[in-house]
């Protein structure tokens, strides 16, 4: 049974099991409505829902998504909970997001265990709350703090889920305990005033100018997203409808949202990161238990690392080349959570708990009963075969042995010591401690239990792991190169920096590729060209961006780039002397400027993505589309509501894809353009990314 209706002092408990999150399948939504029809005849002073299992309910059930609903609906039985002639406790514990709180707001009272956490997350998928959330929430708390929860989607903890009134109490002790006392207090006392859809809110000044500033600021946040602003509109329908009004506002947004290709965006990224993190179906046995770990290198790379670990409770080894520099990089790392814990993220304990997990040393004989050891050296192969000869050389048997390289061959890494089979690579993205993507790149002879490991790892450190193939740069760094190529080209052709980033920016980018250039350091990749040989139509379309650090323009560390930068704000304006060396390299190799439509722009940096995802797909370096466009919105800022360039592609139509890319290899272009033979099998069978997922499940 899902759930159970049991009696204690004169309270009924509607006790819902549905593990392992308790989560609102059908079966738990009639099972709570029978279970108000009994108990309202059997007797009973109160009725408490819990949840066993330590949740209350997590939310909808994934596994009906996309199906025939079946009644009863969510919202109906939301309205019977609050309609109910006996007064309603909810024992919140766990995780209660979604429609599970919803269901809490439906209920007469709220009580919750301290380490309970509370939100309404839809807007993460592209829809809102549609059970009443937007309705009765701002009839419970204050409008500001209702508008907070539902377009940001952040959960709350119990603590601030009690100083803002969306709980009555924090128990102390069992949570079920607490509830049933509470519902024994409350059983003779009057409640219709709360049942929060009675309540009446009204429009003010003051509510007029919150609303209008909040809808600003979440237009600016949502960078094209429309759930957030759709679910803003919902809440201040409160304020202006009466109630059913209100209710019927939200369903009818809830239906709009929910078709868009936004939600259907959205909807796919959160099942690709469960694919994602799931091994390969030729893998088998178990993950070796890690119980510390050794970082080799302990520069901004390292140290975010080794923080990665210490805030997973993990103790962690960092291995320096001296002591001065072992204790440099320990206090950045101090400084970094001092920080945080100025700004209210972490408590001082917290600080000095994951310094006490944090050791120094010069000597790889310390890293000997190490589990896991990870370098993250310089980029360079020979460097890197010194780091991984001394780490063979004191490592324990099965200690798994990584890489943080971003391009190089893990393969030939790992030959170079006694135990390939222990090795792999881990590609973390900088800063590593705030980055989510964690890339593992699997060599051709990593051992099934080295790549269950950090896998393992990678979920307990809460990152979204992506397994990935050897070749250079692997999925992320190989698909930017294209991207990057495109922009360059742009430039040479009559784009300005500002024009390709505000095309970047309004498809849905945080930032454009020139501004995150100059962020990174334009002598980042000054100095990574020098160190290979290229093909003259890549010095080409490297010019500008080698004029531009030759002249002293590294970018925001220098104080100008393609822009230049405000010494105080960092505010970015046009960088004249950029525009100096842009036109002086276009006149050198005879360029006349052409005008260039924002349209091209998007088509051209997007399809070399897709191009060359494509490539990688076919090539077996990614398992799926679907982890490619994980790696992106993780790795590489790609916007969420849009999916990640291979799902974007497929809502563009790979038809006209593969048309584009096989124009744009025309002629010159067949320098910079290959099209991918999957992208035109694709294109020609009429079939998308996601139909070649489902087919090689």
């Amino acid at each position: 049974m899902t759930v159970e209706l049991k009696q204690q002092d004169n309270v009924a408990i509607l006790w819902i099991n549905n593990p392992p999150v308790n989560a609102l399948s059908h079966q738990v939504r009639m099972g709570l409505k029978l279970g108000l029809d009994f108990a309202t005849g059997a007797g009973a002073r109160a009725i408490v829902i819990a949840g066993q299992g330590g949740t209350f309910i997590a939310g909808a059930d994934i596994k009906e998504f996309g199906k025939p609903p079946k009644e009863p609906m969510l919202g109906e039985l939301i309205d019977l909970i609050e309609a109910c002639s006996l007064p309603v406790v909810a024992a919140i514990e766990g995780n209660t997001l979604g429609g599970g709180l919803e269901v809490a707001l439906g209920c007469h009272y709220r009580i919750t265990s301290a380490s309970a956490r509370m939100g309404l997350p839809e807007v993460s998928l592209g829809i809102l709350p549609g059970a009443g959330g937007t309705q009765r929430l701002p009839r419970l708390i204050d409008a500001a703090e209702a508008l907070t929860i539902v377009t940001s989607g952040t959960p709350i903890n119990a603590e601030k889920a009690m100083a803002i009134g969306l709980v009555d109490e924090i128990a102390e002790g069992d949570c079920l305990d607490a509830a049933v006392a509470l519902a024994n207090k409350i059983a003779d006392q009057p409640f219709e005033d709360k049942r929060l859809s009675s309540r009446t809110l009204s429009r003010s000044a003051d509510t007029d100018k919150l609303f209008a500033e909040a809808e600003a600021a979440i237009i600016k946040r949502a960078r094209g997203a429309i759930a957030p602003v759709k679910a803003a509109e919902c809440v201040k329908a409160a304020f202006e409808l009466p109630y059913l009004e209100g209710i019927a506002k939200e369903r009818a947004t809830f239906m709009e949202l929910v078709i868009s290709d936004q939600s259907k965006a959205l909807r796919h990224i959160f099942f690709a990161e469960r694919a994602a993190a799931k091994p390969p179906s030729d893998v088998s046995g178990k993950p070796h238990e890690v119980n510390s770990v050794g970082i080799i290198g302990g520069g901004t790379m390292g140290g975010g690392i080794a923080m990665t670990f210490a805030e997973a409770g993990i103790p962690v080894t960092i291995i320096e080349m001296s002591e001065e520099a072992s204790k440099r990089g320990i206090a950045v790392m101090e400084k970094n959570w001092q920080r945080s814990a100025a700004r209210g993220r972490i408590s001082k304990d917290d600080v000095a708990n994951r310094m006490a997990l944090v050791s120094g040393s010069t000597s790889y004989d310390d890293l000997k009963d190490t589990d896991l050891i990870i370098e993250a050296v310089f980029e360079t192969m020979a460097i890197k075969k010194e780091v991984f000869a001394k780490i063979d050389a004191v490592a324990k048997p099965d200690a798994v042995l990584a890489s943080n390289t971003s391009y190089l061959d893990i393969n030939e890494i790992a030959a170079s010591t006694s135990r390939p089979r222990d090795v792999l690579g881990m590609h973390y993205f900088s800063p590593a401690n705030i980055m989510r993507l964690l890339e593992i790149v699997r060599a051709k002879e990593t051992g099934d239990d080295t790549l269950l490991t950090a896998l393992a790892i990678a979920k307990r450190t809460r990152k979204n792991a992506v397994v990935a193939g050897v070749c250079h740069g692997f999925i992320g760094n190989r698909m930017l190169t294209p991207y990057a190529r495109q922009a360059g080209l742009l430039l040479l052709e009559g784009a300005s920096p500002e024009q390709i980033d505000n095309a970047l920016t309004k498809f849905g980018f945080a930032m454009g590729v020139f501004s995150v250039g100059d962020l990174a350091g334009l002598d980042i990749g000054y100095k990574s060209r020098r160190d290979r040989k290229l093909e003259p139509h890549e010095v080409k379309v490297s010019l500008i961006a080698d004029r531009l650090v030759e002249a002293g323009h590294l970018g925001q560390k220098s104080g100008s780039g393609y822009y230049s930068y405000n010494k105080e704000t960092r505010a970015k304006s046009e960088n004249p002397e950029a525009t100096k060396v842009i036109n002086e390299v276009r006149e050198e190799l005879q360029i006349t400027p052409r005008n260039i439509e924002d349209k091209e722009i998007i088509e051209r940096t997007q399809y070399s993505l897709i191009n060359e995802g494509a490539h990688i797909l076919g090539e077996h370096i990614a398992q799926r589309a679907s982890d490619i466009d994980v790696v992106y919105i993780h790795g590489y800022g790609y916007p969420r509501w849009r999916g990640g360039p291979m799902h974007y592609g497929d809502n563009v139509g790979l038809k006209s894809v593969a048309a584009a890319v096989t124009r744009f290899a025309e002629g010159d272009g067949a320098l910079f353009w290959k099209p991918a033979p999957l992208l035109l099998e694709l294109a020609e069978n009429e079939m998308s990314f996601a139909d070649y997922d489902r087919q090689n499940r």
